[in-house]
């Protein structure tokens, strides 16, 4: 949704989720190791090499992971009972055919400028040292609380509000077909009839036309804001979105919508893979979120423009669902993490065939030959 194959990293990719035990700083790059002895000689503190007996460097899998490593590291400091933490991302192998590692790091780095997420501490050619944040990375419960949902909503409304520096174009249908072109290039003819690949240039195109009107908001989206990147102090009651891979332009319903579909989703369980969809909000349930996502501006929303925003966001989360299912065909191919990707992108498309009638009306019927997504 972010290293995975463990249980998904709080990003489809990263975040900051809990220990899975200890390792060896041997597991960390040397770059990445010189960057950590410079901060901590910065911050008046020793790190001893293991080979001069030093054990001062404790190395902390964090679980979650899809797209990156994500470490925490510690070592103790000169006060007594006290230890510094930081977080260490090793990039994952392949996954540049998701994203720009170049444009994800200018994102992190304006972010962290706006106060919007962890300090870059320092970068290596794979990866990256961060700040740790002294809060709670949220659980897959907490999405389905209505007062950190309702922090959620209003965190989400003033991050579409950023003004990211570039181009403020819309990236979703480009993104789908160039994922899509990626699938077809991986996948034996067996795997591409199976998840229906051929039929997928018309569904993204249908979905382009049909979703893409005018009076939408188009804001700088997150794109993937699952429990795992969205962090709670709980003393002062503020959401830190973190982990912002693949963030872009896009339509805020979206963004909504996609965070929708995550509420089906548990990463730190034996099946971290299997989503369950009685948990997708209900009606009730997406009211309050976009009245107080839409009352973030200032206005108090008519029933009408709540109304409008709920529908975009319901169609919206079969572009979320064709997302995701190229997302996990492409990563059984290039991902070594331990993670059942096919069964994630075989879940995510049969959603997508399921609820396409309902959402789309006319434009919801199957392609001929293609059957009904179970």
């Amino acid at each position: 949704m972010g290293s995975v194959k463990n249980a998904r990293n709080n990003s489809k990719g990263s975040g900051s989720g809990s220990g899975s035990g200890n390792r060896s700083g041997n597991c960390l790059p040397g770059e990445a190791k010189k960057i950590l002895k410079s901060l901590a000689s910065r911050w008046g503190d020793t790190i001893m090499d293991e080979d001069d007996g030093g054990d001062a460097l404790q190395v902390i899998p964090l679980k979650g992971a899809m797209t990156n490593e994500v470490y925490q590291i510690k070592w103790p400091t000169q006060q007594e009972y006290c230890s510094r933490k930081v977080i260490v991302r090793i990039y994952g192998e392949g996954v540049e055919v998701f994203f720009d590692r170049d444009d994800e790091i200018r994102t992190f780095e304006f972010m962290s400028k706006q106060g919007q997420g962890p300090l870059l501490l320092g970068r290596f050619p794979n990866g990256r040292v961060e700040e740790f944040i002294h809060a709670r990375t949220l659980s897959a419960s907490d999405l389905h609380d209505s007062d950190i949902s309702a922090l959620i909503a209003a965190k989400m409304k003033e991050f579409h509000d950023l003004d990211m520096p570039g181009p403020k174009k819309v990236l979703l249908w480009d993104r789908l077909r160039n994922w899509l072109k990626a699938a077809k290039s991986m996948s034996p003819p067996e795997e591409a009839e199976a998840f229906r690949l051929d039929a997928m240039d018309e569904e993204i195109s249908i979905l382009e036309k049909t979703l893409s009107h005018n009076n939408q908001l188009i804001g700088f989206c997150h794109n993937d804001l699952q429990y795992g990147n969205i962090m709670i102090d709980e003393t002062a009651k503020s959401i830190t979105i973190i982990d912002y891979e693949y963030a872009s332009y896009n339509h805020v319903a979206y963004d909504i919508a996609n965070h929708f579909c995550e509420m089906a989703a548990n990463y730190h369980t034996e099946t971290p893979h299997i989503l369950d969809y009685s948990k997708y909000p209900g009606l009730e349930d997406r009211q309050r979120f976009m009245r107080i996502y839409l009352s973030c501006s200032g206005n108090q929303p008519s029933d009408t423009e709540i109304r409008q925003l709920i529908e975009d966001v319901e169609k919206y989360t079969l572009a979320s669902h064709l997302h995701w299912g190229l997302w996990g065909i492409i990563s059984e191919h290039v991902n070594e993490i331990d993670f059942d990707y096919m069964e994630y992108a075989r879940q995510r498309l049969q959603q997508y065939w399921l609820r396409k009638p309902e959402l789309l009306g006319s434009f919801g019927a199957t392609p001929g030959g293609v059957a009904d997504g179970s």
